[in-house]
């Protein structure tokens, strides 16, 4: 339901209403505006033009699309943490440390992750920490503590510097001394265990029977030395052989810089080693690690967070709730990935294309002549669908090549791979049945000539052949064939049913132009054209007026809620057509033009066929 106590604005554009979220109390109020008012219910994270790693943030369940519970999750998220909410409606480049809410834990800590920030930076309270700033803090916390982890290490070296290795070379036997001694106490207990917890001989007898080696599985499995009552354990002579340099680096690392040198060693001595090098393994498992994350680290990612919700909530919500970027012309939207430059023209309206074929499916259904094109620079590529709103589509084919230059302003080749044809402009409609019936009449004659063509090369061929084959010797005069009145009469009647009746389709024309007043007859030469033409304005009209964003989106992963329609001037002007610049001087001799046809002459042999023509239709009369 609506929120009847915010005073809600729009605008419309696209022929529907938008809201205007202008200020942080708008997009505080966003939760309450019913959602059939949105013009975008989803959108991707990838393929658009915004910052991925506040997309990242804001699509909590990383499923790569933005719903609206997700952007309302995160309004109210920043909300929570800032004491100044208007900050998120104020076009910040960050957050500003004043404006950090501190009296919960989440807040402290918040708060003194970002003072750590500020103190390092050397800003002041009302200083603004930018995104780029606060995206630092978490890497500064990490070396923090690091450090910190590092100086703890430094009072925890039972053995100074050899400590390292003392555990190391302690851990490396621990498991088999700790048998070894709880052996020992369970025969302590009962006498009659020793003999179990020692080497069974049938597992002797069958070492016996295979080879050996000292680091045999079978002989590491066995117990670390002789089993009894209040036995210590041999560190040399008497343990067991598979063990035996790891013992002697024990005994070297571990034994002889905390107890002294010695040759064995009793479980009380073994308790000792353990406790004095207890503090070093705590330290170890106290490392920072990315699974256990420190309250301190999560603050400072919490920060981060909050300074990119600051600067990119507003402008998020202006390019999903509404599309103001793009209907009012005041800057790119997120969907605008860059400009192409092709056929004399730039289309700004471009949006990037996983599989050409599956969006050309939906995409259709805008009602915009797409183009498809592949760009490629420096070895990566990219696929892009570019809208043409202005001009004709004469020219457009695939194969042909253009420039497409991106938001960051790098330059790519790219390269038609398909074309959607739809109209583009009324003044294509009116010229089309014109250029049809221009390459129909061109294609006819281009058809004619060749046939003509053929044939009299045919004919050529056949009458060499013959002369090759007759010999004036042979050869004897022939005289012409008879002169056929009959046939050629035919032909002349013919020809002249023909004559006669373009002369009565041309005089019937005359007659009627003639029979005009004067100033009747731009108007009918006006109608003429406007019967020829008509049809196909009329269906280009209703085509333009029907062209919709909608689907042009949906096939890249976003639910457009809106009819958002691209009318004829706004579409125009996403597409520029080549102009010269203000005040620019040009030369109108062209010294390579074609050279001009005598029109004047054409005119007077048409009037004369005309004439003639009304002549012979009165004569008939």
């Amino acid at each position: 339901m609506n929120d009847t106590a915010h005073a809600w604005r729009f605008f419309r554009a696209g022929g529907f209403d938008q809201v205007r979220i202008d200020s942080a109390d708008d997009l505080l109020a966003l939760k309450h505006l019913d959602q059939k008012l949105w013009v975008a219910l989803a959108c991707p994270t990838g393929g658009i033009e915004f910052d991925p790693r506040t997309l990242a943030l804001i699509d909590a369940d990383g499923d790569g699309r933005i719903r609206a519970p997700e952007l309302l999750a995160a309004i109210d998220w920043a909300a929570a943490r800032l004491s100044q909410p208007q900050a998120l409606g104020a076009g910040l480049s960050g957050v500003p440390l004043d404006a950090i809410r501190d009296d919960d834990d989440a807040g402290r800590l918040l708060a003194a992750a970002a003072r750590t920030l500020a103190d390092e930076r050397g800003k002041g309270a009302a200083e603004v920490i930018s995104v780029e700033e606060a995206g630092a803090a978490e890497e500064h916390c990490r070396a923090r503590l690091h450090a910190a982890w590092e100086a703890a290490g430094l009072q925890a070296q039972a053995a100074g510097s050899a400590t390292e290795a003392a555990h190391a070379a302690l851990e490396a036997v621990r498991s088999k001394i700790d048998d070894f001694f709880a052996r020992c106490r369970l025969a302590a207990f009962d006498s009659r265990a020793a003999e179990p917890l020692n080497a069974d001989i049938e597992a002797l007898r069958a070492l016996a029977a295979t080879p050996l080696h000292q680091q045999a599985e079978a002989i590491a499995a066995l117990p670390l030395a002789q089993i009894g009552a209040d036995r210590t354990l041999p560190l040399a002579a008497g343990a067991n052989p598979a063990w035996a340099e790891r013992l002697a680096a024990f005994a070297e690392n571990t034994v002889k810089p905390l107890l002294g040198e010695r040759d064995r060693l009793s479980e009380s001595d073994w308790r000792t080693l353990l406790e004095k090098l207890a503090p070093y393994t705590a330290w170890l498992a106290a490392r920072p690690s990315e699974t256990d994350v420190p309250p301190e680290l999560v603050a400072a990612r919490d920060l981060e967070r909050l300074a990119r919700y600051v600067r990119d909530l507003l402008p998020l919500a202006n390019n999903f709730v509404a599309f103001r970027n793009f209907y009012t012309r005041q800057g790119k939207a997120t969907f605008q990935i860059g400009t192409l430059y092709l056929d004399g023209r730039s289309a700004e309206l471009c949006v990037a294309v996983g599989d050409a074929a599956k969006h050309a499916a939906l995409a259709s259904l805008a009602r915009m002549c797409l183009v498809y094109c592949d760009c490629v620079r420096d070895g990566a590529r990219m696929s892009i669908a570019a809208a043409f709103t202005a001009g004709d589509s004469d020219q457009l084919m695939a194969g042909r090549n253009g420039v497409f230059y991106d938001r960051q302003g790098r330059d790519w080749d790219a390269t038609i791979t398909r074309i959607v044809d739809h109209p583009i402009s009324l003044r294509q409609a009116f010229w089309s049945p014109y250029k049809r019936l221009g390459r129909l009449i061109g294609e006819q004659v281009q058809k004619l000539a060749a046939n003509r063509a053929k044939s009299v090369e045919d004919r050529m061929a056949v009458a060499a052949v013959e002369g090759v084959k007759k010999t004036e010797a042979s050869a004897k005069p022939v005289p012409p064939p008879a002169f056929d009145v009959g046939k050629f009469a035919g032909i002349f009647a013919a020809i002249g049913l023909a004559v006669g009746a373009l002369g009565t389709a041309l005089a019937s024309v005359l007659t009627g132009m003639l029979a005009l007043k004067w100033w009747q007859m731009p108007l009918a030469i006006t109608g003429l054209m406007l019967a020829v033409s008509g049809p196909a304005m009329a269906m280009a009209w209703f085509k333009l007026r029907s062209r919709n964003l909608g689907p042009l989106l949906d096939a890249n992963g976003w639910a457009v809620n809106a009819r958002a329609r691209i009318n004829i001037p706004f579409g125009t002007s996403l597409t520029a057509l080549a102009e010269l610049p203000p005040g620019a001087e040009r030369a109108l001799t062209d010294p390579y033009a074609d050279k001009k046809a005598p029109w004047g002459l054409y005119l007077f042999v048409v009037a004369l066929l005309a004439g003639g023509a009304f002549a012979l239709w009165k004569f008939t009369q």
